[in-house]
């Protein structure tokens, strides 16, 4: 009993180390994309010029551009109707650095496999998508950083 024990542990420790070692695989292939990934995050902006966290804000609260309130709530007290499917943004500039905020909006699957965020900023490999949407991004990099800008406010 103890040895089946034993060989359902080890297997499922196994089952870990192969999804820890397809996940970094992942995000060494977005580091060879020119994003510098590593763990959870992508350390490097994605432009030169600094995220600015009005617009990131606009972006957040625009229901035709990010949508995030569709699943986020936020505390933009003026927009009514906010979701509740996601986790709140309050708070999100203390819970994660930018880099992890940039790789959640980048393409959120590569912290969880199971997100069902779209990817706001990666557009090969997708399926099911709109023919006006092939191989273009929801956001482009300026907007990526402002959003990350707009949330590092959030404390």
């Amino acid at each position: 009993m103890t040895r089946r024990r034993d060989s359902r542990w080890f297997a499922a420790a196994c089952l870990v180390a192969s999804a820890v070692n397809i996940n970094t695989a992942a995000l060494a292939q977005d580091a060879s994309g020119g994003l510098s990934a590593v763990s959870d995050g992508i350390i490097k902006p994605l432009t030169a010029v600094p995220g600015d966290a009005i617009r990131g804000r606009a972006i957040v609260a625009n229901r035709q551009l990010g949508l995030c309130l569709l699943c986020h709530s936020a505390p933009i007290a003026e927009e009514k109707f906010q979701g509740d499917l996601a986790p709140s943004i309050a708070g999100a500039g203390s819970r994660w650095s930018a880099a992890q905020l940039r790789m959640r909006i980048v393409n959120s699957r590569r912290v969880n496999p199971d997100s069902i965020m779209p990817a706001y900023y990666h557009a090969d490999g997708l399926t099911r998508v709109s023919r006006a949407w092939a191989g273009k991004t929801i956001l482009d990099a300026q907007q990526v950083e402002d959003v990350v800008a707009y949330l590092l406010t959030l404390k």
